[in-house]
């Protein structure tokens, strides 16, 4: 000390301490304490730095010195408290502050830190009126709207919260923490976009917090910007090399933009930095679920329901995988267990109404998208589930339908299409006399087809492949919006035909309407409807002057941002209406033959809905089986919801009508299987003449038609794809037509070919139909022979007219749109 009295020496100290000399100072406080071991500030001040610098024990150790030579300092029961708050030992920190606050009612910094103390344990009322007195005394404390900001947000109140963290920043504009703590409750209340400024505000001013960069990716995740998200994920993890959170976060943002190999090395090593945090390990499962990885995706999901059984994510996740892998009945189990943990999760009530629909039971999957509606009224995906089901019902209303599209068209749509700009019908003129086009015809449209299923293992897919094969490119130009999140080799194949590409995977729904609109893209295609995976939402914004639904399956998506769809004659004829004609007096375009109970839209009628491609699988077609098991084998190898239990009944009618007959069934194992042979028991079908079969790839599928003499069709959503299937294999198919398009694929199929004679509307003749081919070998046999060479020689597999069809189509919306006023 040189020499400095006791006082001025601390004096010294304290001026060093300030000043940011923190080496001078504490060499003077020991100095001070050497030569007076009972200066209880020396101590005091001592253990301040302690803390400062991270060093909670010396701090618990020489703070207590000064408490115990002066035990009325409340300042020092205050910074104690905070040395006990930083050791992991809440309760002895509550008391020191609580003691300081006895000692003076008033001290801020003991009432600030009991309130940060009280919400770390989840007290979170009392953290927030602690906060509250703090302002009462000092309305101008900056600190103190923070905590409080970061109490509301742990309550569930982002809005207070994000005025909280305003009012902080008022006090002190350059407060980092704030402007970070804004953009976390900003980014919660679904306002990723000002949450990204706010982040970037907070790096501005510290550009080297590895914290601000990993939420600032966040915000860019949520907002669908992956490649600027991931780059700053990656920034964070240069400035800190062992932060978990964000090499999750990181495997979060590639996970959405399908580079799950790269996802799944994120999560991996996520999980070397702390390999006890369930959450990382529910990620690392939804990427290992995406990649086709199940039953490594079921091991992780496992893991984190054993870190965390509670964690409502994985639980949920775990039944919806567990339903994929086929695993039904153990599915359903691990979702009820989810809805047991958390009644109010939405998703857990979605993904149990996939599996009930899976299982055949309509009304309860119905309930169940109902209950997750209720849950989450914006859940669009829910309401188009709840469409999807009743197409399978075989007992809805009549209009019921349509109130469900009303329904989604009301909350969905109504809302978004009048905010859509106006498309100016000057800005896209036909082509000019006296250019190289033949007379009368229209410029070059371009055409956008929107779709997750640009893929082989799909069945638009593959319906596709033939219409963008033969696409004529001189009159249309074609681009792609691929929500393909798994491509294959027949992606690559989209890709060749398309004349531009996007990959739109993770992409936001007003992301891609903005991107639509910015391509000027004339004529906007839909090709899912209310399928898994749809963009519906886009369309909803009407990102195109013309929309219209084609493909996912023949009817409407019931929209009012949709106005046009495509079917054929066939699928909607008033055939079965007590009408003979089939038609519309043979108009190419038609308005909705229901429209008394939808707003009217227009259908265009191509020759087949259908054109069909084996894709490459050569598998010649077999000798009759029947030959071999001296019986007939009637199968139905179609997505089972399609299986209800009055078709079960007209098919054990089939089944007596044909004796030593046997019934092939798809179905994944489970107690569904015994719902099955339990309905046909009842109507004298012996559970011995049901055989099941599971689940296989597409070529293995194809070679189970060998074993199958008749296909039963379902009703009263028949097989489509599957029916193509089976003849091509030659396999006959009897199907049973109703009023619904869905109902009347075997009807459009089966008289494209010329044989009529295997659909009816009557349910009496779909049982003598198929006995009557079950008691004709020889007219099987010439079936077996003659169905493949028929299918290539009719509309069904000409792909140049199902491609003009098609563009004829196009043709005439765009001019029906050009001509409106």
């Amino acid at each position: 000390m040189s020499g400095l009295p006791v006082s001025q020496a601390f004096e010294l100290a304290i001026g060093h301490h300030r000043a940011g000399r923190l080496a001078e100072a504490e060499t003077l406080y020991r100095q001070i304490l050497a030569a007076d071991s009972r200066h209880p500030a020396a101590w005091h001040m001592l253990g301040v730095m302690a803390l400062q610098s991270g060093r909670n024990d010396l701090a618990l150790q020489w703070i207590g010195q000064a408490i115990a030579l002066a035990p009325g300092d409340p300042a020092a029961h205050s910074n104690i408290g905070e040395a006990y708050r930083l050791s992991g030992r809440p309760d002895e920190a509550i008391a020191s502050y609580q003691r300081a606050l006895q000692l003076d009612g008033d001290h801020l910094q003991a009432q600030l830190n009991l309130g940060v103390a009280l919400a770390d344990l989840g007290r979170v009322g009392e953290a927030i009126a602690a906060f509250d007195r703090v302002l009462q005394l000092q309305p101008h404390y900056p600190e103190a709207h923070l905590h409080r900001g970061n109490a509301l947000r742990k309550q569930g109140h982002s809005e207070p919260a994000v005025a909280a963290y305003r009012r902080a920043l008022e006090l002190k504009p350059d407060f980092a923490q704030a402007q970070n703590n804004l953009g976390v409750a900003l980014l919660e209340s679904g306002r990723p976009g000002e949450a990204r400024a706010a982040f970037h505000q907070a790096l501005q001013l510290e550009p080297g917090n590895a914290d601000f960069h990993s939420n600032l990716g966040n915000a860019l995740t949520a907002e669908g910007q992956f490649e600027p998200a991931i780059a700053a994920y990656r920034r964070a993890l240069e400035l800190k090399p062992a932060y978990a959170e964000a090499q999750s976060n990181l495997g979060n943002a590639l996970r959405e933009q399908g580079r799950f190999a790269e996802a799944i090395a994120a999560f991996r090593r996520a999980l070397e930095l702390a390999p006890n945090i369930a959450g990382i390990h529910n990620n690392l499962a939804n990427a290992l679920r995406d990649a086709g990885r199940l039953d490594e995706a079921i091991t992780a999901y496992r893991r984190a329901l054993a870190l965390q059984p509670d964690l409502i994510e994985a639980q949920s996740n775990l039944g919806s995988v567990l339903a994929e892998h086929g695993a039904l009945d153990e599915a359903l189990a691990a979702l009820r267990r989810a809805i047991e943990l958390q009644p109010a999760y939405a998703e857990a009530h979605n993904n149990l109404g996939n599996v009930l629909k899976d299982q055949g039971r309509l009304d309860e999957a119905v309930a169940a998208y109902r209950r997750a509606l209720e849950f989450n009224p914006d859940g669009a995906k829910y309401q188009s589930n709840i469409i999807l089901a009743l197409l399978c019902h075989p007992r809805r209303e009549e209009g019921s339908m349509i109130e469900e599209q009303r329904r989604w068209n009301e909350q969905f749509c109504a809302p978004l299409i009048h905010t859509a700009a106006p498309f100016s019908r000057d800005r896209l003129p036909d082509c000019p006399s006296g250019s190289d086009r033949p007379s009368g015809s229209d410029r070059r449209l371009r055409i956008g087809y929107v779709s997750p299923a640009f893929v082989g293992s799909h069945v638009v897919g593959r319906n596709l492949r033939p219409l963008f094969r033969r696409h004529d490119h001189e009159p249309f130009e074609i681009i792609c919006y691929s929500d393909t999140p798994k491509p294959d080799a027949m992606t690559g194949e989209f890709q060749q035909y398309a004349d531009e590409w996007r990959e739109t995977v993770g992409l936001t729904d007003t992301a891609l309407a903005a991107m639509i609109r910015q391509d000027a893209v004339d004529i906007l295609v839909d090709l899912s409807l209310h399928t898994r995976g749809n963009r519906l939402p886009v369309f909803a914004r009407r990102p195109a002057p013309v929309q219209v639904s084609f493909a996912g399956y023949p009817e409407s998506a019931g929209i009012d941002a949709i106005e046009y769809r495509m079917s054929d004659r066939w699928l909607e004829s008033e055939m079965g209406d007590e009408r003979s004609e089939i038609g519309w007096k043979g108009e190419p375009d038609l308005r909705s033959p229901i429209s008394h109970l939808r707003r009217a839209e227009r259908v265009y009628l191509i020759d087949s809905f259908w054109c069909y491609d084996p894709c490459g699988i050569e598998i010649p077609v077999n000798e009759l089986p029947l030959k071999a098991n001296g019986g007939v084998t009637f199968g139905s190898l179609n997505n089972f919801c399609k299986i209800t239990e009055p078709m079960l009944r007209l098919w054990s009618r089939v089944l007596l009508s044909s004796a030593g007959s046997r019934l092939l069934l798809l179905a994944h194992p489970g107690s569904h299987r015994q719902w099955i042979t339990g309905v046909l028991a009842q109507e004298g079908v012996e559970p011995s003449r049901v055989e099941f079969l599971d689940w296989r790839p597409r070529r293995e599928y194809l070679e189970l038609y060998h074993r199958v003499d008749i296909v039963l069709d379902p009703f009263p959503y028949g097989g489509h794809t599957t029916t193509l299937d089976a003849l091509w294999m030659g396999v006959p198919v009897v199907s049973l037509a109703g009023a619904p398009p869905v109902s009347r694929a075997g009807l459009s199929i089966s008289s494209n070919l010329g044989l009529p004679e295997f659909s009816t509307f009557s349910a009496e003749e779909y049982v003598r139909i198929a006995a009557d081919l079950a008691r004709d070998p020889a007219r099987l046999a010439e079936l077996r022979r003659s169905l493949r060479p028929r299918m290539e020689a009719s509309v069904l597999m000409d792909a140049p007219r199902f491609a003009r069809n098609i563009e004829a189509a196009y043709r005439a919306m765009w001019r029906r749109w050009s001509a409106q006023g």
